[in-house]
């Protein structure tokens, strides 16, 4: 983007009658004139516009400053908008749980986990021959104070309590059960072990288990808006709204560099009391050269003398006398 801007920078600035000055002040009659825009300075330009940064190039012409303008205003808002992005993207990135399995549990040290003791789960890490679930079993033996509760009700309470400190494992049918209702708590990980088992009901009853299991759930509504609040990424239908700003200014921008030109040619045209087309065909073989950041200062011609209306001469008139006799 910042490519073509350039390009089409370099292509006003000799559209432009008003980018060429004279290089010496000084000197009343210059040679030529010459434009600060070349194509590597344009690239400059654009690049401490991203940059935020100012640079020594003024535009003196209504399309350049209309491109600078346009483009300034392109930028402010890309980059807002990319910082106000990166900045919530962080900030769910720390929000996130540091802990997404069992492996990760078993590597670190900072976050406490247990589980109810003599239970199920307790039995599980006991008897375990996997190597990261009997380096847990370690880990929970040794802790200090304890890391083993009476209950599941005290397990979920020192978990809430804990402030992410700790984490208390047990059946995930339970776990499915208590973060559905208590908002502070979020289960990790997958499953364990597996293990089967029945609870005779009457027929039709899953809908109610559904309805009052998780249907009921305190939770679910700020769960399901905590992830459709994450942080996306920006597309086009998000700052679609800028490139049409940025196209629109610079198709005006165009047009007055188009009505600058054609202006000048005209007064080139008077000036030297030709046709306006032809300092138009020579306006436009000078913009066709890609190369150049220098242009001829054109002498305009000498007035013609005009004929005077009557011919002016030496005039000796004889003068004599006569006498009277």
């Amino acid at each position: 983007m910042r490519g073509v801007l350039a390009l089409f920078s370099n292509w006003r600035k000799k559209v432009a009658p008003q980018e060429w000055d004279n290089p010496h002040p000084c000197i009343q009659d210059p040679e030529e004139l010459e434009n600060s825009i070349s194509l590597s300075n344009a690239f400059w330009f654009t690049i401490g516009s991203v940059m935020q940064q100012g640079s020594d190039i003024a535009p003196k012409a209504v399309s350049t400053r209309i491109v600078a303008g346009i483009w300034w205003f392109f930028t402010l808002i890309m980059i807002s908008s990319y910082t106000a992005n990166l900045a919530a993207f962080l900030t769910v990135e720390r929000m996130d749980a540091p802990i997404e399995s069992a492996e990760d549990l078993a590597k670190q040290t900072k976050i406490k986990y247990g589980c109810k003791k003599d239970g199920s789960t307790y039995k599980f890490f006991m008897d375990s021959n996997i190597p990261t679930y009997m380096k847990m079993w370690t880990t929970m033996s040794n802790a200090r104070p304890s890391v083993f509760t009476k209950s599941n009700d005290d397990g979920v309470e020192r978990a809430a309590k804990s402030k992410g400190m700790y984490a208390f494992l047990m059946e995930s049918s339970s776990i499915e059960y208590v973060v559905e209702r208590n908002c502070d708590l979020m289960q990790i990980g997958g499953l364990l072990d597996s293990k089967s088992y029945g609870i005779a009901l009457p027929p039709g009853i899953v809908f109610g288990l559904t309805k009052w299991w998780k249907g009921e759930g305190l939770c679910q509504n700020e769960a399901s808006s905590a992830k459709s609040s994450g942080a996306a990424e920006l597309g086009l239908a998000n700052v679609g709204g800028v490139f049409v700003v940025l196209i629109g200014g610079m198709a005006v921008a165009a047009l007055m560099a188009v009505c600058e030109f054609m202006w000048n040619a005209r007064d080139l045209a008077t000036d030297e009391s030709a046709s306006f087309c032809d300092e138009l065909s020579t306006e436009v073989k000078f913009i066709m050269k890609c190369s150049g950041n220098t242009k001829p200062v054109r002498k305009k011609s000498p007035p013609t003398p005009e004929e005077p209306l009557f011919t002016y001469g030496s005039y000796a008139p004889n003068y004599g006398y006569s006498e009277r006799k």
